[in-house]
């Protein structure tokens, strides 16, 4: 079948294969697609829903075009997430990222600029003067000195840097927002990743399910994020190698109350890259601190699977009103 009979089937909301979306995915990386048919694609995936099957497709043909290299060996993590939440939060999962690396914990931050206003995780380690890596050589020399490699995505997936004027013009998430997390050249054997909307909770963990990922937590959070908060209880879905597992964790069960979603939210990218700071300072509001030390706690017992998670969480709270050494992470 060609391309076009693939986008009938999506137009008519039916699902692809893997080896039909596989095909699809390997002629809009290597640009063969027209710019018609790549919009088409993603369009009609958005409005069917994507499934597992097309998400690994697409997955599996981007990182055929990646500049992939020997992963790290022994434990590392990544924490990202999906975005398109709308919040325009604090970014967390940067300031999650570099507390464990501060903790001795080998992180591998895959991530890039803000694309709608947003302060993205690239745009924090900027800021902060923490060299980006290039090449599995540079990431394996962050992770020696410092504990943490900052894998910044265009330098690894150059193939996505032709499709950018195609998701700039359609101007809504993606395929591409969910693939993102999924992606990291450096395979890390344990990821915590968070969804903004809560129907692709099954989708992204079953999709790690079917990949080499040890350890993972998919988070939705209360009010909408795509992380743990302090707003109430968020859903969870643990995956251990092949399997699934649904919890709620409720931050009330580690002295945390409920706060606003406003108050969790800084839309100016100024605001945004100060509160990052005064957070690497152990400082901040509570609610943007306790939002920290539950995701770190959330990623420590991800990484110490015998250590249970109340005791982590009462480490990752107690530990973020400590603080970072930055000075390490500067300069590899």
């Amino acid at each position: 079948m060609s391309i076009n009979s693939y986008l009938g089937k999506l137009a008519a909301g039916r699902h692809l294969s893997f080896q039909e979306a596989g095909q699809c995915f390997q002629g809009l990386f290597s640009g063969d697609l027209h710019l018609a048919q790549s919009g088409a694609l993603l369009m009609g995936l958005k409005c069917k829903g994507e499934t597992t099957e097309e998400l690994r497709a697409a997955v599996r043909a981007a990182l055929d075009q990646a500049c992939l290299f020997r992963p790290p060996e022994g434990k590392t993590i990544d924490t990202c997430g999906t975005g398109g939440d709308g919040r325009r939060s604090f970014n967390c999962s940067t300031a999650v990222a570099l507390y464990l690396a501060d903790m001795g914990y080998k992180v591998v931050k895959h991530g890039n600029r803000a694309v709608s206003g947003k302060c993205g995780s690239a745009d924090v380690m900027e800021s902060l003067r923490i060299p980006f890596s290039r090449d599995g050589n540079q990431v394996m020399a962050g992770l020696q000195k410092s504990n943490l490699a900052f894998l910044f995505a265009p330098n690894f997936h150059p193939a996505f840097a032709g499709l950018a004027p195609i998701r700039k013009e359609l101007g809504f998430p993606t395929l591409f927002n969910l693939m993102g997390p999924l992606l990291n050249p450096a395979r890390p054997s344990h990821q915590l990743l968070g969804v903004g909307r809560r129907e692709h909770l099954e989708l992204i963990a079953e999709t790690l399910a079917g990949s080499r990922i040890q350890r993972a937590a998919v988070v939705h959070g209360a009010g909408g994020f795509d992380e743990l908060t302090p707003c109430g209880p968020s859903e969870v879905l643990f995956v251990r190698q092949s399997t699934v597992r649904r919890t709620l964790i409720d931050p009330k069960r580690y002295g945390i109350e409920d706060c606003g979603c406003e108050l969790l939210c800084y839309p100016d990218k100024d605001q945004a890259l100060e509160m990052m700071r005064l957070v690497l300072q152990g400082q901040g509001p509570d609610p943007v601190l306790d939002m920290v030390g539950l995701n770190l706690g959330l990623a420590l017992h991800l990484l110490e699977e015998d250590r249970e998670i109340a005791c982590c969480m009462q480490t990752a709270l107690n530990r973020v009103r400590q603080g970072v050494n930055l000075d390490r992470h500067l300069g590899h």
